[in-house]
Formats: structure tokens, C-alpha cells, sequence
């Protein structure tokens, strides 16, 4: 007996069946808090657009309220073209004056992200515009180091390596929802000499980043700065032969600081407008910290290392920015994501993470990790561009 090819097997689509059009649209329901008011009709694929529409039915009027639009490719939600959440209330409570055409900015609404934990395979810079706008509440990364190491020689100029950063800020500022922050680890690179009779030249990174932020339309909030354990910087070289010799004009100090650039998406509304706008006082009063915050500009954290990976910045690092600057359930977003600190510190603080990595190699070690930060619930994660993550042989 042969099997039916469906047009969505033909077609490659991420969302293939009925099954799987449910299981994303009730992922969205429930951000929405409306799980026990509403039911599904019968999903159907438009094949035309490459979506698939979730009916959606009120179970007490038994009647159809709205439809949950879901990319068949992706199997990203499409916020845009599925029922407004405030919409589908209205219509559960019976009232017809809603007015359909509220602009979040109008009513001031502070609008929960749909998004799944999400791991994506490619350039961030293409990743980002697959990526629903306004869908993530926190971006933070670490670019890679611009040709300080012989692995990261990947720009023929300088140049050509700010343009490359600032395709990342410019398309990250559509998915960062509103007032929200993106907070970037940089620091300056020293470029190692071709031959003993050049100079080594050291490029102050942060600074010209900066003005991709500013002229990307973000503000500028904080700069703080990573301290690391005195001797952590004697592996660069530098300040050797001034210790060796004591000649002035030779004084080259050890670096054992990197920056922590923070901005935030320029709105005219107040930072505690994104505390006072959200929809879930409860998650707002759990996700308030603790009396251990660092109370300066100047954290001292231990450096990282992995074998895996020439440069991955440590856990506490995430760890700290991702409680200062989210609330429990946000989305937080790395560009840049390596072999995932970013995602294991979210999920450690009851976030969601998206992990945009170029590296094949990468992405496979961010699959098995997701194995152990989220258990069970690793069958959930979204995959772009790489295979699912296979749950077999996990006992849980």
C-alpha cells in the first residue's frame, strides 16, 4: 500500500499535520491565558501563502472567534495575521465595540512574546528577518573578537567587520519589542603584529560600536565594566617587556576589563512602563532581585573556558544580565549564541532563549546541551535550518 505525499512533505514544511498546527497554536493560547475559554477547529494548509490556519472556537458559544496564522516553513506564529488576543476576550465576552485596529503603542499594551525556545542554524543577520517583529524582550551577545585569533580571521578589513555589527543591530531593532535592552559584551582587540619590525595595533572596538547603537536608533543607558582576576590578561603578552625593562614610553598595562554596553530600543515611554504595562503582576513581583545585585558599574567575575570553544564568556556573566534586565517567561535573544551560554542561563532563570549560530559544529553542541537544561520539554524547541533535536535513548 502506498503512503500519500502530502503537499507539505513535498513542499519541506516544518508544520506538516494537523497534529503539529495544534501543537504550536496551543503553545500561543496558553501565552495568551486563554487554554480553558477556546477550542480548535480544523487546522488547514494554504499551500498559496505557506501558512496554516488554526480556527479558533469559543468553547461556550461553540462558534469561531478568531484563527491562529502559523508559517508552515518556520512554524514561527504570525503575529500580525492571527486574532489579536484582546479581540478574541472581547468576543468571548460577548461585547461587539472592540475596535480591531488598536495599535500597541495607542493603548499602551505590553504585548506577551509567542516565541518557543528556538534554536536556528545560519547568518543572524539573514535569521533576524525570518524572526516575528517585536518578539523578543532581551538581546544579549558577544560578537566574535575581530581577527584577534587566527579562528576569528573572518573580515578582510575592519571596516567590513562594523558593517557586518551593525546589519545585527539594525535588523535586531524590529524583533526587540518595545523599551526593551540590548546589551552587548565587547572590548577592544589587539591585532598581533605581522613581523618584528611592524607594530601591534590595538583597535578600540567598544567606542566605534557605540555609534552603530545611537545611529541604529537606540539609547545609550550604562556601560559596565567585566573585572577580571588580576593575571587573567598576562596570556595576551602585553605588559611584559615594560615589566622586563621598566623604559618609559614602554608602559603597556595588562588588560583584565571587557565593556557591558547597555541600550535600550528608543520609545518615548519610561523604563518603568514596561513594569507597569505588564499583563502578569505575579510574574513581575517573582521575577524582582534579590538583595546580592551588584550595586556598581564594576563586576568582578572569573573568566570561562571551554575546549569546545575559543571564547565563550562565563554563565554568572548571563546570568546577571538576564535578571536585570527581563522578567521571568521574557524571550531573551543571542545573536551570536556559540555553544549556548546565553540559552542555558535563560532557561536556569525560568526565560525563553533564541540561538542564532552560524557554526554547524556549535549548533550541534547547543542540541545535546538543550537536553540537559530543559529535559523533557527539549521535544518543544524549535529548530531552524537544522534537524530537530532527537530525544532518544533520554530517560527523564
Amino acid at each position: 500500500m502506498l503512503t500519500k505525499t502530502t503537499v507539505a512533505t513535498k513542499r519541506k514544511y516544518s508544520v506538516l499535520d494537523v497534529k503539529s498546527a495544534k501543537k504550536v497554536a496551543d503553545f500561543w493560547l496558553q501565552r495568551a491565558k486563554l487554554e480553558n475559554a477556546i477550542n480548535f477547529g480544523l487546522p488547514e494548509v494554504d499551500d498559496r501563502y505557506h501558512i496554516w490556519r488554526v480556527p479558533l472556537v469559543g468553547k461556550s458559544s461553540k462558534e469561531r472567534i478568531g484563527e491562529v496564522v502559523i508559517d508552515a516553513y518556520t512554524s514561527l506564529i504570525l503575529e500580525d495575521k492571527s486574532t489579536n488576543p484582546e479581540l478574541l476576550e472581547s468576543r468571548l465576552l460577548g461585547r461587539n465595540g472592540h475596535k480591531k485596529n488598536k495599535s500597541k503603542k495607542s493603548n499602551g499594551n505590553y504585548v506577551l512574546s509567542s516565541l518557543r525556545n528556538t534554536i536556528a542554524q545560519g547568518d543572524s543577520e539573514k535569521l533576524l528577518q525570518e524572526l516575528p517583529a517585536e518578539s523578543v524582550n532581551l538581546i544579549f551577545t558577544s560578537p566574535p573578537y575581530y581577527n584577534a585569533r587566527p579562528e576569528y580571521t573572518d573580515y578582510v578589513t575592519y571596516e567590513e567587520y562594523l558593517l557586518k555589527i551593525r546589519k545585527i543591530i539594525q535588523n535586531a531593532h524590529r524583533v526587540l519589542a518595545e523599551g526593551c535592552f540590548f546589551i552587548m559584551n565587547i572590548s577592544p582587540v589587539l591585532v598581533r603584529r605581522a613581523s618584528r619590525n611592524e607594530a601591534s595595533k590595538r583597535i578600540a572596538v567598544p567606542f566605534d560600536v557605540h555609534r552603530l547603537f545611537i545611529e541604529e536608533k537606540y539609547d545609550f543607558i550604562d556601560d559596565i565594566i567585566w573585572e577580571k582576576p588580576e593575571g587573567a590578561g598576562w596570556a595576551t603578552g602585553r605588559g611584559r617587556r615594560f615589566a622586563a625593562d621598566r623604559n618609559p614610553l614602554q608602559y603597556k598595562p595588562v588588560p583584565v576589563t571587557e565593556y557591558i554596553l547597555v541600550y535600550r530600543k528608543h520609545t518615548e515611554k519610561l523604563i518603568d512602563w514596561n513594569i507597569r504595562a505588564h499583563p502578569d503582576k505575579e510574574v513581575v513581583k517573582a521575577s524582582k532581585v534579590g538583595d546580592d545585585y551588584e550595586r556598581t558599574n564594576i563586576w568582578k567575575i572569573s573568566p570561562s573556558h571551554d575546549k569546545r570553544h575559543p571564547a565563550i564568556f562565563p554563565v554568572e556573566l548571563a546570568e546577571k544580565v538576564i535578571k536585570y534586565y527581563s522578567f521571568k517567561g521574557d524571550v531573551v535573544l543571542d545573536p551570536f549564541a556559540g555553544i549556548g551560554t546565553v540559552g542555558k542561563a535563560a532557561v536556569k532563570l525560568k526565560r525563553r532563549f533564541v540561538l542564532l549560530e552560524q557554526n554547524p559544529k556549535y549548533v550541534s553542541i547547543i542540541k545535546e546541551e538543550a537536553k540537559n537544561w530543559l529535559g523533557k520539554e527539549v521535544s518543544q524547541v524549535l529548530t531552524i535550518n537544522c534537524p530537530p533535536i532527537q530525544a532518544d535513548n533520554m530517560l527523564f
